[in-house]
């Protein structure tokens, strides 16, 4: 008998140990499935020029989600209808309630860099989440985060680092 005790508490200690391995291949799974398609759908980028577009001719199927680090730069000029929410709190319970679902989400940054994080995430709760090319330095004429891009181009530039042919 305490050998049958013993029998199932090692056999329910493993089934708990592996409980997170199991969920976290199911995550895996998930994840997986969604990025899979990010290449047929365009990396779920969509143009400025198209979301200026959008906006012109009053279409309503979409929502600009503002993701840059700081309210200060929403509060200092932001995409007309964009709603604020910084990249890295999107995925609070509180924040994913303003998020609607039955729309089209167009996350903006800086750069089109930070703006890519949640994205995957977003869209495997459901969510049919993409992100504006080149985030606010391509909406905004001379905006700094496009000075941030050629600064980063041409540091990148300067590498001559080894290759594997």
């Amino acid at each position: 008998m305490k050998r049958l005790v013993l029998v199932i508490t090692v056999f329910a200690l493993a089934l708990t140990l592996a409980a997170p391995a199991v969920a976290g291949n199911d995550m895996a799974v998930k994840l997986d499935k969604e990025l899979r398609k990010a290449f047929q759908m365009g990396h779920w980028q969509v143009k400025a020029s198209q979301v200026a577009q959008w906006i012109k001719e009053g279409k309503k199927h979409f929502q600009i989600v503002d993701v840059r680090p700081d309210i200060k730069m929403y509060k200092a000029g932001h995409i007309p209808g964009a709603i604020y929410i910084r990249y890295n709190d999107i995925l609070m319970p509180q924040n994913l309630k303003k998020l609607p679902r039955d729309k089209m989400l167009i996350l903006v940054c800086v750069t089109g860099q930070t703006q890519n994080l949640p994205v995957l995430a977003l869209r495997v709760l459901g969510y049919d989440a993409w992100t504006m090319s080149m985030g606010h330095a391509a909406w905004i004429k001379d905006y700094f985060g496009g000075k941030i891009m050629q600064g980063a181009i041409y540091g990148a530039s300067q590498g001559n680092y080894p290759l594997v042919r």
